[in-house]
């Protein structure tokens, strides 16, 4: 789930600034009551706990004059810089339990218990390793002196809905209301998933197209590669990746493949235009936010906000609604990769890996182009809608995706040894699923049946950072 960027537990390392929080453009910091962590009371089973939150700081830019069209294509064409100064920014949640009561007990940080680094932009992906191996360490020194623990799956594995911990903020409160209105999984989404994501730089418009196809045609084999959530309420769910499925089911208006990106006219302003017609969630006002559901940004910028009649948005209220839309790939001013179930430590620095492979070399990338260029949209959405139930066994024009996916890592590989950084054994932690086309989902399938006699608890000591 990804409704939230910046968190007010930050540290520092070598100096580089490092966010907790949940993903995305409204900024908040996080206030635990003491009793969130001290109380010796099990919360009742079905009762939604509470933690408290501070409000976000309020946007000091006020419209001055009418933003146009042009201004919302310079803001993302912006963030074209030159190749030397492409970074790796990776992002990861995870959920927090009591380690007294496994799956019994939450620990609730943002909507539903997820907890994220969203990491600094760095060069290389040792550096992004090392950011996250030093938070996971941090985050386990002091959580286990307060009994915490952390899961790396992409789906809560055991709780319901309404067990589910939820801070009490206007935001949730707006989209917890309108998810229902556009779909039946958006309620789950917000609170029972976790997700890796990568986020990559483009040096123009014709590289970030150039990207922005390739990563979206291969975003399946992602989900399909680091497939984990297989289970939910404490049963198998049917899927190897129940985070990806829900997905399907969220707000159509605003997830997807995006088939306009491999139209011939693609670039920022069709972005634009795409995200001009996404209904808006809320806008931020006043210390205070306020519901524009079902409304456009671009009835925005007419200011026919009925709320808000005359009110004109600025370029402030146009990053926050760009992160309010969750396509497989999304972008922003650099691309997000947005396919991946959270997962081990491993697999948390194999995603950069795979797709800084892809991207930023140009031989890897030209030859994802040409290995995706005859692939038909249809074919594309059918990978996208089978891959969560079948993975790497999912049947693609004469052989299996796991035959795809091979020569795909083979192309990472290459592109990560021709960086030069000695970094293609990142890549180590999905080389076996890629091989034997068994997803880390399966793994947890196969101890469900046979040495956990069909309970999920043990996962959360199986699953643990």
């Amino acid at each position: 789930m990804a409704l939230v960027s910046q968190v007010g537990l930050t540290g520092s390392t070598n100096g580089h600034h490092r966010v907790f929080g949940l993903t995305n453009n409204i900024e908040v910091a996080v206030s635990f009551s003491s009793s969130s962590y001290h109380s010796t009371k099990k919360p009742r089973r079905g009762y939604r706990s509470i933690v408290a939150a501070s409000p976000p700081t309020e946007a000091a830019v006020i419209a001055t004059e009418p933003l146009t069209k042009e201004d919302l294509v310079g803001y993302l064409a912006a963030g074209c810089k030159p190749k030397e100064k492409w970074r790796i920014g990776t992002e990861h949640e995870k959920f927090g339990l009591s380690l007294e009561h496994y799956g019994k007990q939450n620990i609730s940080l943002e909507p539903g218990g997820q907890f994220e680094l969203s990491g600094a932009p760095v060069e290389t992906l040792h550096q992004t390793c090392a950011e996250l191996t030093s938070h996971l360490q941090q985050v386990k020194a002091i959580s286990e002196e307060m009994g915490i623990g952390f899961l790396g799956i992409g789906f809560h594995p055991k709780w319901g809905i309404n067990e589910i911990p939820v801070m009490p903020k206007g935001r949730y409160e707006i989209v917890t209301n309108y998810m229902p209105k556009v779909g039946t999984l958006g309620i789950d989404m917000m609170y029972r998933t976790c997700t890796v994501q990568v986020n990559l730089d483009f040096s123009s418009e014709a590289d970030m197209i150039k990207k922005f196809r390739a990563s979206l045609a291969l975003q399946p084999i992602a989900t399909a590669l680091f497939a984990n959530s297989p289970f939910t309420e404490g049963k198998p769910n049917g899927y190897l990746s129940m985070r990806s499925q829900i997905w399907t089911d969220t707000d159509n208006n605003r997830t997807g493949m995006l088939p306009f990106v491999f139209d011939d006219s693609f670039g920022f302003e069709q972005y634009v235009d795409y995200a001009l017609d996404v209904p808006m969630y809320f806008i931020y006002r006043k210390k205070k936010y306020i519901d524009c559901s079902g409304m456009s940004f671009r009835e925005f910028m007419a200011g026919k906000l009925p709320h808000l009649p005359g009110e004109l948005p600025t370029l402030n209220d146009w990053e926050l609604h760009l992160g309010t839309i969750y396509p497989e790939v999304r972008l922003k001013r650099y691309l997000e990769m947005r396919g991946a179930d959270a997962g081990s430590r491993g697999s948390l620095c194999a995603l950069p890996a795979f797709w800084v492979g892809l991207l930023y070399d140009e031989v890897a990338l030209q030859n994802v182009v040409d290995m995706t260029a005859d692939w038909t949209l249809e074919e594309k959405q059918m990978l996208r809608n089978k891959v969560t139930k079948t993975a790497l066994k999912t049947p693609f024009r004469d052989g299996l995706l796991k035959h795809v996916a091979q020569d795909v890592l083979k192309l990472a590989k290459d592109g990560l040894e021709r960086r030069g950084f000695k970094e293609s054994g990142f890549l180590n932690a999905v080389a076996e699923v890629a091989r034997t086309g068994v997803t880390p989902a399966e793994k947890l399938l196969e101890m469900y049946h046979g040495e956990w006699t069909q309970s999920v608890d043990p996962a959360f000591q199986e699953l643990l950072y």
